[in-house]
């Protein structure tokens, strides 16, 4: 079964913009850009036939054809990664079975996260989409219970039945539970981490559909699927002592840089 992963990518981030040239250095003291970390991630990763940039911006397309990227250029309308993937479909000319939209700010997302994803889809074929799940201990869910205290978003947190399939994602924190957890205890709430896996035909459809009040209230692009019917697998995976980050603010670098360095990424 073939797959594809694909690194959406666009210049004109709100939040901010130009951020898939910043650079990174890392434990060599070699800079890279992020684009390029996320290229080299993706392409870590075991099973995948294909790793394609795909963007609206020629920038970006140049630097990552630069360091030996292959690259499509998708519409500049694109709201969101899910819709950009869509666009890119048709540009690849041999589709595969399995389509990987791995963000191209989390540069950091460990490789078994996505082989376990692929696992998990080709598992279940009444599943349109995958995502991973990790399940927070004590440390990350009072980090986000206080975020949201401040009025912060700390994380998306997700929901699902007893075969694994979605009910709900959120940026509060559900499910709600009024016990208290130490540090390293383990919790009934689970981080969702933002990567994704479809089947091509959930891909077209999803292009098709308006975004829907839910999507339009979360801010969150998978609801899309959920707002249609159509089943997301969720996938618990093990974080087995890494850290992950990504890449949304300019005061999110020194983090980033510091944990490329803990890793040894070069």
């Amino acid at each position: 079964m073939s797959v594809t992963i694909i690194i959406p990518a666009r210049y004109a981030s709100t939040r901010y913009p130009g951020k898939p040239l910043v650079t990174l250095t890392g434990a060599t003291g070699e800079a890279r850009s992020l684009i390029e970390r996320s290229w080299l991630a993706a392409k870590s990763v075991a099973g995948v036939d294909r790793v394609v940039v795909a963007t609206d911006d020629d920038r970006i397309k140049a630097a990552a054809e630069g360091f030996g990227a292959e690259v499509v250029m998708t519409s500049s309308d694109c709201f969101n990664g899910t819709e950009r993937c869509a666009d890119a479909l048709p540009l690849l000319g041999e589709e595969p079975e399995i389509v990987v939209n791995l963000q191209g700010d989390a540069p950091l997302t460990p490789s078994w996260f996505v082989e376990d994803l692929i696992a998990g889809l080709r598992g279940a074929p009444d599943a349109a989409c995958a995502t991973p799940v990790l399940r927070c201990d004590g440390r990350a869910l009072n980090g986000f219970l206080e975020d949201r205290r401040h009025g912060r978003v700390g994380g998306t947190t997700a929901v699902f039945a007893q075969d694994m399939s979605a009910l709900f994602f959120s940026k509060e924190v559900i499910p709600f539970t009024s016990n208290t957890y130490s540090n390293n205890a383990q919790t009934p709430v689970f981080h969702h981490v933002g990567v994704y896996a479809y089947r091509p035909d959930a891909l077209r459809d999803y292009a098709t559909w308006p975004v829907g009040p839910l999507e339009q209230l979360e801010g969150l692009e998978q609801l899309r699927f959920l707002e249609n019917s159509r089943k997301i697998l969720c996938v618990e995976v093990e974080a087995r002592g890494r850290q992950f980050w990504e890449l949304n603010n300019p005061e999110d670098v020194p983090r980033l840089e510091a944990m490329l360095s803990e890793m040894g990424h070069p």
